[in-house]
């Protein structure tokens, strides 16, 4: 099994380098005035840690090549740029990322990404995440991200179990429980 580890300051060139190594499948497929070179910036990135995304990452061979970030935010945790370099993906990288930071995190999970990323909506769900209605999305984008309001409309929010689980507890009133209802139909 690969050992999942917290990186450092010392880890934040390759954190760069793996995230917009990994990013490249989102090129011609997300909107293309989301897309810019490079896909994150370096000052973008230390915005991230700044605000509190903690970096956990696998390595191969000694060097690192997957990361993924968890962000503690009011009173959730959400999943932040997880991304493995194009040349090890498909390898269980991203699973074996997914497994710790879901252990290692206390509160309901939220992870938001790209609509059109199709591939990684697939492995979320396969590793116990839901999208939340649109509804949900926008209050949910608006209350736990800083995102630009054109990227709303093109994103997605899942969640894990203990998010559905308290849902009622968070969500404002005007906010219909649509999925609730339907997924306890009979």
């Amino acid at each position: 099994m690969l050992p999942v580890r917290r990186c450092g300051d010392d880890d934040v060139a390759t954190i760069f380098a793996v995230i917009n190594d990994g990013a490249a499948a989102y090129r011609g497929v997300i909107p293309a005035e989301r897309w810019h070179e490079p896909y994150m910036s370096e000052d973008e990135l230390a915005a991230e840690i700044a605000a509190g995304v903690m970096f956990s990452g696998v390595e191969v061979a000694g060097a690192l090549v997957g990361v993924m970030g968890l962000q503690p935010v009011k009173d959730v945790t959400l999943i932040r740029h997880a991304y493995v370099r194009t040349n090890h993906q498909r390898r269980g990288i991203g699973a074996r990322m997914i497994e710790a930071l879901r252990a290692e995190a206390t509160a309901p999970i939220l992870i938001g990404t790209w609509a059109a990323a199709t591939w990684a909506i697939r492995f979320y769900e396969k590793h116990g995440f839901q999208p939340v209605t649109a509804a949900e999305k926008n209050w949910l984008l608006a209350s736990y991200w800083s995102v630009p309001s054109q990227q709303v409309d093109a994103s997605v929010v899942l969640a894990n179990a203990a998010w559905w689980a308290s849902r009622s507890l968070r969500l404002p009133a005007h906010t219909p429980p649509d999925r609730w209802r339907r997924s306890r139909r009979l």
